[in-house]
C-alpha cells in the first residue's frame, strides 16, 4: 500500500514560494530559457534578471522560463530544468544568458555542457538552440567569452528585445544559423556576433586590428533608454529565497552623477537618468499591494530628485523602505525618518579609501567630516550597526593609505561609540575590504592591477590594525578570485582558451595557469599605453576615449572632477553623441 506524502513536512519547491511566476502556453511561441549562471537565490536577487523575465514574457509570441545553476552543479547527476515547467534546455529555441559578474563565466560553460551542447559556438548549428547573452558585464567587454556565444545584446534590454524577436522567426531551429545571425547583425542595433569579426595581434601580444569579416557594422553602439519616465523597473517575482527576503524592488535610476573613477556603473550607464516621482509613486503603490517591504535600487538613491517627497509619502503608510545605496553626505531628515520607521538596523557607508588624498584620486567626493558625521547621525537615529566599504590596491595607493583605513575606522568607531553610549546600546561595525579590479570604459582601464601578494599584505595590515578594536569585524574578499576577475574583465578573445582550459580542469585555476600557453599576467598586471587598441574599444558607449584619458591623468595628478551635470554638457561626449 502506497504511503501518503506528508505535505506539511515536504519542502516547498521554489515556484511554490514565489509571487508573480509567469506561465504561458508553449504552442505557437518562441521558447526562451532565461539562464542566470549562478544559484537560484543569487539570480532572483538580481533586479536586471527579473526585469528580463518580465520583458520577454510581455512579448506575445515568446514564452520565457528561468533556469539557474543547480545546487549540485559539481556532480554529474545535477539536472538542468526550468523553474516553470521543469523542462531541459534542449527543449528551448533560445538560451539567453543574463550575466552581471565575470566570475560567473565558468558557470556558463558548466551549464552548456550539462545541457549536452557543444561549448564553442562554431561547433553548434541547427537544430541546436541559439545561444545569446546580455548583462552589464558584456556592456563592458564580451571578448573573453566570445567563443562560446552566438550573439550578444550590448546595452539595456528595453529598446532591443522587441526588434530582436520580431526579426527571429518561429521556425528558428530550422533556419540556416549563419544567415540568421547576419540578418540579426544588420538589422538589430546593439547586436554583436563575434563570428563576424576578427582580431589580429602585434608581436608583443597587444591588439593590432579588430575588424568585421562580413557586411556588419564595424563597431557596436550600446543601446539605452533615453527617458525612464514610462519605463518602470520593478520585481517581477517576490520570493523569500533571495538576499532581500520577500522584498519588492524598485529601480529609481540608472547611472550615477558622481564619476568615481573606478566605477563601471558610473560610466557605462551615462548619462545618469532618474525616474520621476509620479512613476515611482505608482511603483510604490504596486509594491505595497504585494508586500510591506520595498527596496529602492540605484547607484546612489539619495541623489534622486524629490527623494524627500517620496520618503514623506512612505512615512504615511506602514511600508518598510530600504535603500541600496546612500551617500554619506546626503542623509536628510526625511531619509533618516524613513530608516527609523522601517526599523533598519544596519546602514552602509562607502568611503572606499582611507585617506583624503586617495579619495581625491578616485574622485569619491567625500570628506572625512562627511563620513564621521554620517556615522554619528545614523547611530543617533537608532541604527545601531554600520557597514563600511573600502578597497585596497587602488591606483597610486601606498601603505600610508592602507594605514589610513585603520585610522579612519577607529575614528568612526569613536563617533559610533559616543553616539551609542548616549542611547545605551552599542552595535557592531563591519569593515568590508575588496580588491580593486580595473574595469573597461572607466578612467582606470589602463592601470595595472596589484599582484596577489601585495593585496594579501594590505588586507592583513588592516585586519591586524583593527584586531583589538572591540565591536569591529573585518571581512575581505579573496585576492586570488579578484585576479581571475581582472583576467576576465580586461581579457581579449584569446582568454576564451584559458576559460575553456579551466573548465576542463574542473575549476582548478592554478593548474590551468601552469598549463596555459597564454600568460594571464599579461592581462592583469600590465599597464596599458593610452594609445593602445583595447579589446573593448569596438563598443561605443558614447564616451570619448580622450575624456577617459584626461580623467586618468587628473587622477594621477590628484585632481578631482565635478559631478556630471546630466544635460547641457559636452565634456564626456555622451550627450553630444546622443542628443
Amino acid at each position: 500500500m502506497a504511503r501518503k506524502t506528508d505535505k506539511s513536512r515536504r519542502k516547498p519547491s521554489q515556484s511554490e514560494t514565489e509571487i508573480g511566476t509567469i506561465r504561458k502556453n508553449w504552442h505557437g511561441r518562441l521558447k526562451v530559457a532565461l539562464v542566470y549562471p549562478n544559484k537560484y537565490h543569487i539570480g532572483m536577487s538580481n533586479l536586471g534578471f527579473q526585469t528580463l523575465y518580465d520583458l520577454l514574457n510581455r512579448i506575445e509570441h515568446v514564452v520565457c522560463e528561468r533556469l539557474f545553476l543547480p545546487d549540485d552543479a559539481g556532480s554529474h547527476t545535477g539536472r538542468l530544468l526550468t523553474v516553470e515547467s521543469q523542462r531541459p534546455l534542449g527543449d528551448f529555441d533560445i538560451i539567453a544568458f543574463s550575466v552581471s559578474f565575470e566570475n560567473d563565466y565558468p558557470h556558463l560553460l558548466t551549464i552548456l555542457e550539462k545541457a549536452g551542447l557543444p561549448l564553442r559556438s562554431s561547433d553548434r548549428a541547427s537544430p541546436h538552440p541559439l545561444v545569446i547573452a546580455g548583462g552589464v558585464s558584456f556592456f563592458s567587454n564580451p571578448e573573453p567569452i566570445a567563443d562560446f556565444i552566438d550573439c550578444f545584446l550590448i546595452g539595456e534590454a528595453e529598446p532591443m528585445l522587441a526588434l530582436f524577436f520580431d526579426t527571429v522567426s518561429l521556425d528558428l531551429r530550422g533556419q540556416d544559423r549563419r544567415a540568421l545571425l547576419e540578418t540579426l547583425a544588420r538589422n538589430v542595433p546593439g547586436l554583436y556576433v563575434p563570428a563576424f569579426y576578427q582580431a589580429l595581434y602585434n608581436p608583443n601580444g597587444t591588439l593590432k586590428v579588430f575588424e568585421p569579416t562580413a557586411d556588419v557594422p564595424a563597431g557596436i553602439k550600446r543601446m539605452f533608454v533615453k527617458d525612464l519616465s514610462d519605463t518602470p523597473t520593478c520585481s517581477a517575482i517576490v520570493t523569500p529565497d533571495t538576499t532581500f527576503k520577500q522584498k519588492y524592488l524598485i529601480e529609481v535610476s540608472r547611472g550615477c552623477v558622481h564619476g568615481c573613477r573606478f566605477c563601471s556603473t558610473g560610466f557605462i550607464y551615462r548619462p545618469p537618468r532618474f525616474r520621476p516621482p509620479a512613476l515611482l509613486k505608482e511603483c510604490l503603490q504596486t509594491g505595497s499591494s504585494i508586500c510591506n517591504r520595498i527596496g529602492l535600487v540605484g547607484a546612489a538613491v539619495s541623489d534622486l530628485p524629490q527623494i524627500d517627497k517620496i520618503c514623506s509619502q512612505v512615512l504615511q503608510t506602514d511600508t518598510h523602505l530600504s535603500f541600496s545605496s546612500l551617500r554619506a553626505d546626503a542623509l536628510s531628515p526625511e531619509l533618516l525618518a524613513v530608516l527609523r520607521q522601517s526599523n533598519v538596523k544596519t546602514a552602509t557607508i562607502a568611503p572606499d579609501a582611507g585617506s583624503q588624498r586617495l579619495r581625491t584620486v578616485i574622485n569619491k567626493g567625500l570628506s572625512e567630516e562627511n563620513i564621521l558625521n554620517a556615522a554619528e547621525t545614523l547611530v543617533a537615529n537608532n541604527i545601531p550597526n554600520l557597514k563600511l566599504y573600502f578597497m585596497v590596491g587602488l591606483p597610486t595607493e601606498t601603505m600610508e593609505d592602507v594605514e589610513a583605513i585603520v585610522s579612519l575606522c577607529k575614528k568612526i568607531k569613536h563617533c559610533f561609540l559616543k553616539s551609542s553610549r548616549a542611547r545605551k546600546r552599542i552595535g557592531e561595525i563591519t569593515v568590508s575590504l575588496s580588491s580593486f579590479v580595473p574595469k573597461p570604459h572607466t578612467p582606470f582601464q589602463w592601470v595595472a592591477m596589484d599582484d596577489v601578494p601585495a593585496l594579501k599584505t594590505k588586507i592583513k595590515h588592516v585586519k591586524n590594525g583593527l584586531k583589538k578594536t572591540a565591536n569591529v569585524q573585518v571581512h575581505a574578499d579573496i585576492p586570488r578570485w579578484s585576479y581571475i576577475q581582472g583576467l576576465l574583465s580586461r581579457g581579449d578573445r584569446r582568454v576564451s582558451q584559458i576559460l575553456l582550459l579551466a573548465h576542463q580542469n574542473q575549476g582548478n585555476w592554478p593548474q590551468t595557469f601552469k598549463a596555459s600557453a597564454l600568460n594571464p599576467d599579461f592581462y592583469v598586471h600590465r599597464e596599458r599605453a593610452l594609445d593602445e587598441l583595447l579589446p573593448w574599444d569596438f563598443i561605443d558607449h558614447g564616451i570619448e576615449k580622450s575624456f577617459l584619458a584626461r580623467e586618468y591623468k587628473r587622477a594621477l595628478n590628484g585632481k578631482p572632477s565635478p559631478p556630471c551635470p546630466i544635460k547641457d554638457c559636452t565634456v564626456c561626449g555622451v550627450c553630444k553623441a546622443n542628443p
